[in-house]
């Protein structure tokens, strides 16, 4: 690093006595920006400048958000604030096919789902089971209802996946040298050997990504290091192997620094063709073809952020455009097609829980696409692929569990639906009685009886359930806080 950053490294090394800076991102699913600030009272919060949900908070206001109802109401999403850069290059769009290859714990996944807005197929994947099921939670506490959470290997969803999707977000696993302030962990599992480790692994990573990248698609890679073999090393190898790519010039933000062409190969044991052209470089001599010198020229659009220069930890990321186009309204079949849902019909109990207490038709423009496994019904994405033979956490929207002549409706469902979309709800007022709530207090209320619509400052944050006059607490037993 030191040899890297030269002069700047005395503020480099000083940055590490500093706090770590903390960040939310307001989730635009369950509302807006100023509509959290309006019922925030999180003391000063200050945007993060690539992020427009993103905001600073700081812990000597005496503000813990995550502890707040607001957090387990999915309000927002407690994340770093460098970490929210990636996604918002992605530039997500409402329609489109999207994919998280890395996605657990779900920051990155959330933040592309409140682009897209409930509309289109998110696929999010994470390959180890653990780290799946919190991504899989995560996805269900933010309320999004098109997200496919599946556990697998890359190279297995490439198989699957042949030139599918119009954007691919690789974050892919590091050597986490820009987490050292945030994490002490991380420092004792850094080696040299794992950097180089990593390298291999995000040339595989990187290779399925493209294989499932359609013509015209935008690939953004990021990490959170600084090792040059896992930054520009890792994009220059991947515009070797991968021709029909382009690096993409962005906008940087105050702090953001630009790539460094030089560094392709700063600390490389990494075997790779172009590594014979190292020495061309460094001294200025024409490379053989011009496209091999533009490629490492262009790596100065990519971006590093370092602690001392932005308000967030280390990280890197590229913007990378793959040639060619589709049709419009062009749509790729994955290898097993879609998946066959279930009409209406054969739902019957959650049709009649829908119109005893919902305002809206969750089946309008979605005929066949209920899904049953067991007993649990999904409500799947328009056009979701066929699951055959993968992995499933999530097929969509979780609505609930059909039992024996009547339906009880999920935590999920909850979260995902809105104050008005429910015929009745419960306003639970005060932080004092959401935080009962959450901790599994039943209410007293007269009133319809039948399943009520619970919410904390107009968010909902589950449901209960009135007969007689007490509403029982149906907020999930392994979520409550005592």
């Amino acid at each position: 690093m030191q040899d890297m950053l030269k002069e700047a490294y005395p503020a480099f090394l000083r940055s590490y006595e500093e706090e770590k800076v903390q960040a939310l991102r307001v989730n635009a699913l369950k509302g807006t920006r100023e509509e959290f600030l309006e019922k925030a009272s999180f003391g000063s919060l200050k945007q993060v400048p690539w992020e427009k949900d993103g905001l600073y908070y700081t812990g000597n206001d005496g503000c813990a958000p995550g502890k707040h109802p607001f957090h387990e109401a999915g309000v927002y999403y407690i994340q770093e604030p460098s970490a929210m850069a990636p996604a918002a290059y992605l530039e997500a769009a409402p329609g489109e096919c999207v994919l998280d290859l890395c996605a657990a714990p779900g920051g990155k996944t959330t933040q592309i789902a409140s682009y897209m807005q409930n509309q289109g197929l998110l696929v999010c994947n994470e390959l180890y089971p653990a780290r799946a099921k919190i991504l899989s939670e995560n996805v269900e506490r933010m309320g999004i209802r098109n997200a496919l959470v599946t556990n697998e290997a890359p190279q297995r969803l490439a198989e699957v996946f042949d030139g599918y999707f119009d954007r691919i977000l690789v974050d892919a696993p590091c050597s986490g040298e820009g987490m050292f302030r945030k994490n002490e962990e991380a420092c004792d599992e850094w080696s040299p050997a794992n950097v180089q480790l990593c390298a291999d692994r995000q040339d595989e990573i990187l290779d399925c990504a493209d294989r499932m990248l359609r013509p015209g698609g935008r690939l953004v890679y990021a990490t959170c290091t600084f090792a040059p073999d896992e930054n520009e090393g890792s994009i220059a190898r991947f515009l070797e192997r991968h021709s029909a790519y382009r690096i993409i010039e962005i906008k940087k933000y105050d702090g953001m620094s630009a790539g460094v062409p030089a560094w392709a190969y700063k600390d490389s044991s990494c075997d790779s063709t172009a590594a014979a052209h190292k020495a061309d470089y460094d001294m200025g001599v024409r490379m053989d073809t011009d496209s091999e010198k533009s490629s490492l020229d262009s790596l100065r659009h990519t971006v590093r952020l370092f602690p001392h220069l932005v308000r967030g930890e280390g990280h890197y990321l590229a913007v990378l455009q793959k040639q060619g186009e589709v049709p419009e309204g062009y749509r790729a079949l994955p290898v097993n097609g879609l998946q066959k849902g279930m009409g209406a019909k054969d739902a019957k109990e959650f049709i009649q829980f829908q119109q005893e207490s919902l305002q809206v038709d969750l089946l309008e423009n979605a005929q066949n696409r209920l899904l049953k496994f067991g007993e649990q019904l999904y409500l799947m994405p328009e056009g979701m692929p066929s699951i055959d033979k993968l992995k499933v956490l999530r097929a969509g929207l979780h609505l609930g569990t059909l039992k024996k002549n009547r339906f009880e409706p999920s935590h999920a469902l909850a979260l995902a639906l809105k104050k008005e979309e429910a015929k009745r709800s419960l306003e639970l007022g005060t932080e004092e009685n959401a935080r009962a709530y959450l901790g599994g207090m039943t209410l007293q209320h007269e009133g319809e009886k039948g399943w009520y619509l619970m919410t904390y400052n107009g968010y909902s944050i589950g449901w209960g359930k009135l007969a007689g006059q007490v509403v029982k607490n149906h907020y999930p037993k392994g979520l409550r806080k005592v």
